[in-house]
């Protein structure tokens, strides 16, 4: 296993073919600052120009949190001009994750709380273990959910519920979040990220193309009419049909072997 660090708050590790995504900062329960936001922005423009990582796990080395969200010490501090200036700095953290190309899952304990929820939202798949709390509560501290929140939750969970959710900036423990769809996969405590690994790792066996492929099918069909869905679909079925990937895929299937991914 290998190791790279993307500033002071945020780890990249090497499992073969699957990338984990460490958010480090546990002294500030990944309280996303500004060197924070910059290091995720970075870490994912890494990932998604490199050929190795077939999935991305996020995963968090504090043992009692996911992410809090914003980091409000630090942005207490700020005049206008500098939420100004940060502002672009935070939306590439949050879009660096959302926009990576290959499957995403989070791996979720404890609190994930605004721009932290927003993160696993970010994500294609959700593991949370029994500990997790989750909301956005920004509008009880005067703004909104800007990383993504008042998009991608309801494209999880429907409108009304999704109003309901961030209207009241309540916070959902795990089961409920289960029942609501705010996270795919409940496991026992301390397992989200052994979890989430596993399933990484499952999903990394199959072609590289096809998953990306698969991915931007489903993440560009999302929301519009049927007819316009199956022509994105069609798309995608098109950039993989003449691959290297798909040519090994049929030829293993055929000798009984595992396939050797050209990844290309």
């Amino acid at each position: 296993m290998s190791e790279e660090r993307f500033g002071e708050s945020v780890l990249v590790r090497r499992h073969g073919h699957v990338a984990e995504l460490v958010l480090d900062r546990p002294k500030a329960m990944n309280a996303v600052s500004t060197e924070m936001a910059r290091s995720l922005a970075g870490a994912c423009t890494a990932l998604a120009a490199g050929r190795d990582a077939r999935v991305v796990v996020l995963t968090s080395s504090h043992e009692r949190a996911f992410c809090v969200g914003a980091d409000l010490k630090e942005r207490n501090s700020f005049t206008d001009a500098d939420l100004v200036r940060q502002r672009p700095v935070a939306r590439a953290a949050y879009t660096g994750v959302l926009e990576l190309p290959m499957p995403t899952i989070a791996a979720v304990h404890g609190f994930a709380l605004g721009g932290g929820f927003e993160l696993a939202l970010s994500c294609d798949l959700i593991v949370a273990d029994r500990t997790a709390v989750v909301g956005l509560p920004e509008v009880s501290v005067g703004v909104i959910p800007g990383g993504g929140g008042t998009q991608l939750l309801p494209r999880r969970v429907g409108a009304a519920r999704a109003a309901e959710l961030i209207f009241s900036a309540r916070r959902v423990e795990a089961a409920e979040a289960a029942e609501l769809g705010l996270v795919d996969r409940l496991v026992g405590e301390g397992c989200d990220r052994e979890e989430a690994l596993a399933l990484g790792e499952r999903i990394a066996g199959n072609s590289p193309v096809g998953l990306r492929a698969a991915k931007r099918a489903l993440r560009l069909g999302h929301g519009l009419d049927l007819r316009a869905g199956l022509e994105v679909e069609d798309a995608a079925w098109r950039s993989v049909a003449f691959s290297a990937d798909r040519a090994e895929g049929v030829a293993a299937f055929n000798e009984k072997r595992t396939p050797q991914w050209p990844g290309e």
